[in-house]
């Protein structure tokens, strides 16, 4: 999916994004929604819709030295057409590169301003020439249109939802854009052969910061029912997992995350107003709970926003160990409840209910340990996933000791 969607220009309306869609309506139940330019969405305003055809700076002899067709990143985005003959130092002002990675190209983006430029590699300024006159074509369309986004729901045994959000709005950017979109479609896949699901699953595919603005403006009436989310992004780089909190930090898919992802070797970072569209998310007027689940954040790596984030950097083991994580993090989100020790008077016989290893004198499995745990702090107000934190096991590990001191009887579910 990832190698169909990367030479697709993309930006946060237009083709790029209906084709980018298509892809994804290939492998998940996607509905599609289209918003008219000038649609008021909150403080904002849905743009102009953007395409382009073409774009290239050429030399005298009509070589292209910067070509849009060799690589979508050459354009700056939403870029306004132009047809102009220019001397270098007239182009200069609208040139973008990297001097400190010089066979790099920039991702560059003018959305709200009518403006232009062209992104390419310091060696490929340094080989223009002062003297040349450079013929500068922009071929591109900017005018009423629509901005369009995808859904997927999956319905749960409740009427609460979890939010699953991912990005559709970078060009040929790998890991700041892809892959969220294949995990998230990965992660739909999953939650759908599922025969029972404790929450609705809702996956939203939508162009970044106006996407989720425009989302959440339509959807005012269902917002409440939204008791977890995360936002999808940066999965398949290099790096440790990083889990970026709620703004208040202390939500119950923090509690969850946080688990999973320090029990893998990752990290927990505090929210901050800056990043993606969780910032939205966790907005004053909204305050809804959703983190964000990626690697190496966005910044914190050289190639971020770069040609260098292409199919190269992302490997499948990175893949597989974000999916891996969301999966866990929606496991303990199911599956996290409280219980009731029925036999609180000191330890129960395990080994009569064939709990308990037959041969003692060993040290005790976790799988003991976990059984044990959740006997010693079953209350009914303590819930699992805590419990798990003070045993310092998995999650998994303590819903399976739970299911086994149910089935012998000692453990009860409280109905919550």
């Amino acid at each position: 999916m990832m190698e169909r969607l990367y030479p697709i220009c993309r930006s946060i309306t237009g083709d790029g994004v209906r084709r980018t869609l298509d892809v994804i309506g290939e492998a998940v139940p996607l509905d599609r929604h289209s918003v008219p330019s000038g649609t008021a969405v909150h403080d904002w305003t849905i743009n102009d819709e953007w395409n382009v055809r073409d774009a290239y700076i050429a030399d005298a002899s009509g070589r292209r030295v910067v070509d849009f067709r060799k690589h979508n990143l050459h354009l700056v985005s939403y870029s306004v057409p132009v047809r102009a003959t220019m001397t270098l130092s007239e182009l200069r002002p609208h040139l973008h590169t990297l001097p400190e990675h010089p066979d790099w190209i920039p991702y560059r983006t003018t959305y709200y301003d009518r403006t232009w430029g062209f992104c390419l590699s310091q060696r490929q300024l340094d080989a223009m020439d002062d003297d040349t006159p450079y013929e500068v074509v922009i071929d591109t369309a900017l005018g009423p249109g629509e901005l369009t986004y995808g859904e997927v729901f999956l319905p749960g045994e409740t009427e609460h939802e979890v939010l699953l959000s991912a990005h559709v709005c970078h060009p040929s950017i790998a890991n700041d854009n892809l892959s969220g979109i294949v995990v998230a479609c990965e992660l739909a896949a999953v939650l759908a052969a599922r025969p029972r699901r404790r929450y609705g699953y809702r996956f939203l595919f939508a162009p970044g910061t106006i996407g989720s603005i425009t989302w959440l403006s339509r959807n005012a009436g269902r917002l409440a029912a939204v008791r977890h989310g995360l936002v999808l992004t940066g999965l398949g780089g290099p790096g440790e997992l990083v889990y970026k909190r709620t703004r208040n930090g202390d939500k119950q898919v923090d509690r969850a995350a946080s688990h999973v992802v320090r029990r893998a070797g990752g990290q927990t970072r505090p929210y901050s107003p800056y990043g993606y569209d969780e910032r939205q998310f966790n907005a004053l007027g909204f305050d809804m709970p959703v983190g964000r689940l990626s690697r190496t954040p966005h910044g914190e790596y050289p190639e971020y926003h770069t040609s260098a984030d292409d199919l190269a950097f992302v490997e499948d083991d990175q893949l597989l160990g974000g999916l891996d994580a969301a999966i866990a993090i929606i496991d303990v989100l199911e599956r996290d409840r409280n219980y009731r020790n029925l036999s609180p008077y000191g330890e129960p016989q395990l080994g009569a209910r064939g709990l308990y290893p037959s041969v003692g004198g060993k040290a005790a499995s976790d799988t003991v340990m976990a059984m044990l745990w959740t006997l010693a702090y079953s209350d009914g107000r303590t819930p699992l996933l805590e419990i798990a934190e003070l045993a310092d096991l998995d999650f998994a590990v303590l819903d399976e000791a739970a299911a086994s001191l149910m089935e012998g009887g000692v453990l009860a579910s409280v109905i919550d």
